[in-house]
């Protein structure tokens, strides 16, 4: 691994972790490009779960979408970082300084680096729906908590799919996330936000 995950301003904390015990929230995604509603729901889950920080993980290429309307990675983590100027919330590089668009690998390999964090990772009710097509997506609730944040009109299907079946015994209610031993999973049901990527570059295009 690099000697260094960076950040807005360097390295994420410390190499080989941190003295500290802290709750940490990881936001993957493309942000193309990083909007308010972004920020909305970090906030949301700052509040909701206790946590110390969001970390925006901007991946070079999500596997499950095409290149053709991706903007160049520099221009996205430019974007978020302009963005994201709240202390609390931090935009990093991690996947492309693994090497790897994978969300279970990305995970292992930050539980290993800071072992003292405790991580969530922080998804939509979009892609709880999804979840089953990602590589390896049962090893993610069992390296590190997660928290499903409400995206109507996707919340019902995905509470329902095989996802939320298969670790139906592992929902807890949200202040107790960190009180479970893996794995264990809550859903927020918080404000929806108008915000969206699609539209963003859909008026960038002149299409609204």
């Amino acid at each position: 691994m690099s000697p260094e995950i960076s950040s807005t301003g360097g390295p994420l904390l410390p190499p080989f972790g941190d003295r500290r015990r802290r709750r940490i929230g990881l936001l993957g995604g493309s942000f193309n490009p990083a909007h308010d509603g972004h920020l909305h729901i970090s906030r949301a889950a700052l509040h909701a779960l206790g946590l110390d920080q969001v970390w925006w993980l901007v991946s070079p290429q999500n596997p499950l979408k095409t290149r053709s309307e991706m903007a160049p990675l520099a221009d996205r983590l430019t974007g978020a970082r302009a963005l994201a100027r709240d202390h609390a919330i931090t935009v990093a590089d991690v996947e492309t300084r693994l090497g790897s668009v994978r969300t279970a690998q990305v995970l292992r390999a930050l539980k290993k680096r800071y072992p003292r964090l405790a991580f969530v990772w922080l998804m939509g009710a979009d892609n709880l729906a999804q979840l089953p097509r990602w590589w390896h997506w049962t090893s993610i609730f069992h390296t590190a908590r997660v928290a499903v944040l409400d995206r109507s009109p996707y919340s019902y299907k995905a509470l329902y799919g095989a996802a939320a079946i298969r670790f139906r015994r592992a929902k807890i209610s949200p202040g107790k996330l960190f009180h479970r031993a893996l794995p264990a999973w809550s859903y927020l049901a918080i404000r929806r936000h108008p915000a969206s990527a699609t539209s963003i570059r859909a008026a960038a295009r002149g299409e609204v």
